[in-house]
């Protein structure tokens, strides 16, 4: 009889050892985080959000001081307007010699009558024809001298407007807006610290959509594909627990070593792959919670 209840209580304890877990895979619940950073130099004026807080994709969050750049701004206008002013007007310069080149003209025609009817001398037409090329001469040379000036000049504006396009550009950078809607994880400056290009300011992520990173091993491969409907149970501690709908939107294609945290159902599998299950938050689910899937 003691024999017969030790056989049975054996049988019991290998039958629940045995026994097959009620999930497919484990994993842990992220989120996609993206860090705001500066982009200009300069004093933190202002960080209008705190750690916990929702934001809007587009809203000012931070404002770096653009004093400086706005005094350079101020300076390259007034470059601009000196360039303008020193620019030479071709046309108004060389009225003048123009002038006197169609006055030679009309000489040279004189000289020439004048020479066929034997009123004047071969050299003096001559020498007005000399003059009248002297102008010409003096005409072309006072041309290209101003139009180097003036290509020179023009060079300078162009150069003086791409600085002005850069520091407005450097301007509108120092006004940091959340590129999405979500919720700031981490606050890593405050108001009155100094900015740096690439010194990250806020951690933010979207925590209405998120998603359970769990493995599957070689042999479960079979049995998932992307878009697949599964269900997600949230752990919540104890025996309190909550079942979301899942989508599978990303399957690894590389295998990796199962990671110390994670279980999968064959724990001999030494070798898994990462798959990314979406999941809609309803306000519960938290970032770094455990999580189960059931296929």
């Amino acid at each position: 009889m003691k024999s017969s209840y030790l056989l049975f209580a054996s049988a019991l304890l290998l039958a629940s050892c045995s026994k097959a877990p009620e999930y497919d895979a484990t994993g842990i619940f992220e989120a996609t985080t993206v860090t705001l950073s500066a982009e200009t130099t300069g004093k933190i004026l202002s960080i209008s959000a705190e750690e916990g807080d929702s934001v809007t994709a587009g809203s000012l969050i931070a404002q770096v001081d653009t004093s400086l750049l706005a005094l350079q701004r101020m300076q390259i206008l007034t470059e601009q307007q000196a360039a303008k002013t020193t620019a030479p007007d071709v046309s108004t310069q060389v009225a003048a010699l123009r002038s006197q080149i169609e006055h030679q003209r009309n000489e040279v025609a004189r000289q020439e009558r004048l020479l066929a009817d034997g009123a004047t001398t071969r050299k003096q037409y001559d020498d007005a024809q000399a003059q009248l090329r002297t102008l010409n001469d003096q005409l072309a040379a006072q041309i290209n001298t101003l139009d180097k000036s003036h290509s020179s000049i023009s060079d300078n504006a162009v150069a003086l407007r791409y600085r002005k396009e850069q520091v407005e550009d450097q301007i509108s950078k120092s006004a940091l807006h959340s590129p999405i809607t979500g919720t700031v994880l981490i606050k890593y400056a405050e108001a009155g610290e100094y900015a740096t290009p690439g010194k990250p300011l806020l951690k933010l992520a979207d925590l209405n959509h998120i998603y359970l990173r769990s493995y599957f091993t070689a042999s479960q491969l079979a049995h998932i594909k992307i878009g697949q409907k599964v269900t997600v149970v949230a752990d919540f501690g104890g025996d309190e627990k909550y079942d979301y709908p899942g989508v599978i939107t990303f399957i690894s294609q590389e295998s990796e070593f199962t990671p110390k945290s994670i279980q999968t159902n064959d724990t001999r599998a030494n070798l898994v792959y990462a798959v990314k299950i979406a999941v809609k938050n309803d306000g519960r689910l938290k970032l770094g919670q455990y999580g189960e899937v059931k296929l």
